[in-house]
């Protein structure tokens, strides 16, 4: 049995627990008020706000259908492969495949694209044919840098270097091309008839190299061009950005070592009796694209034994289009025509 003094000991232990348990109770009571609000408004903002992009995208419709997740994973796709072709084409900028836009119709503050170089390939000893070219097509002094000005055309004699080098043969040339200044001496080649094919590849390599041109010609020394109807035909042609064009033919391939025209690669070329299509060797003519190609592979591609089947050559494998011009057989000279042997 407890004693008084017990009792009052617990009485006042009770009155003071009280006002602490209604106070934890009341704080109870209020965080639950205050969290039941927040959700309540969070539930009403949510509620908003899909009715809004309801609204936005179509009258009830989910803000995001399937359709449009699909929309969207395609786009990254396509992103992804947005990067990768200007990774490419990166690339292929900095090795010379990629076509720059023309500056030939451009504003007046730009400089006009040469429309094309043409390289008269020629030989020791053969001065009388280059003197009848300066006053026939190819002109010298001003005339000559008038014609590059004002038709952008731009055109150089294309000769290498004699076996023994130094000699009269060289002394020869380099003081001919003091008085001329239309030549391009090939210091790498050695100038001799079995070397043509080379001297031609090394011509377009220098070429693509040293002018920005739309178009390079490949011309011999015998053979007189009409500029202004060669003018006309290149420029038609300008939209096409790999254009081999020529006089077309498939020639013999002689397989006789005695023979003049031997190709000691006879065996090559399918039945051995003749060669795939290509353009006659007296002129030719090759966009810039290609022009470059032979420029970046000159160390890889390689010649047999006539320069006009060994540039067909290197075409072959790549998508380039043919281009048979009548008017690039010089063997006779026609109305319209755009050169003439002689």
């Amino acid at each position: 049995m407890q004693s008084r003094g017990s009792n009052q000991r617990l009485s006042a232990m009770l009155s003071g627990s009280r006002p602490s348990t209604l106070l934890f109770a009341m704080f109870s009571i209020v965080a639950a008020i205050y969290v039941a609000g927040r959700l309540w408004q969070d539930a009403q903002n949510r509620i908003y706000l899909i009715k809004e992009l309801d609204r936005i995208t179509g009258q009830g419709k989910s803000a995001i259908s399937v359709a449009d997740s699909l929309k969207i994973i395609a786009c990254k796709e396509q992103q992804k492969k947005l990067a990768a072709l200007e990774m490419e084409l990166a690339a292929a900028r900095h090795e010379g495949f990629v076509t720059k836009p023309s500056s030939r119709a451009s504003g007046t503050g730009l400089k006009k694209r040469p429309l094309v170089v043409i390289g008269i390939h020629t030989s020791f000893g053969q001065k009388r044919n280059r003197d009848a070219i300066r006053k026939v097509w190819m002109l010298t002094g001003a005339a000559l840098k008038k014609m590059e000005d004002e038709k952008g055309i731009v055109v150089r004699f294309i000769i290498g270097r004699s076996a023994n080098q130094g000699d009269s043969l060289d002394r020869a040339i380099i003081n001919e091309n003091r008085q001329t200044n239309d030549f391009i001496i090939l210091n790498d080649h050695v100038e001799a008839p079995e070397e043509l094919p080379k001297k031609t590849k090394l011509f377009f390599a220098h070429a693509a190299d040293n002018w920005d041109a739309e178009f390079y010609a490949k011309v011999n020394d015998d053979v007189y061009v009409n500029i202004d109807a060669l003018v006309t035909m290149l420029e038609a042609h300008l939209q096409v950005s790999r254009t081999y064009i020529g006089c077309m033919k498939s020639g013999e391939v002689f397989s006789d070592v005695g023979h003049k025209w031997y190709e000691s690669d006879w065996w090559k070329f399918g039945d051995g009796k003749s060669y795939f299509r290509y353009a006659s060797g007296e002129m030719y003519v090759i966009s810039r694209g290609l022009a470059k190609f032979i420029s970046i592979n000159r160390s890889l591609i390689r010649t047999y034994a006539h320069d006009d089947a060994s540039v067909g050559s290197w075409f072959i494998g790549l998508n380039v289009e043919y281009v048979h011009e009548p008017k690039f057989c010089c063997s006779s000279w026609t109305s319209g025509a755009i050169c003439s042997g002689v």
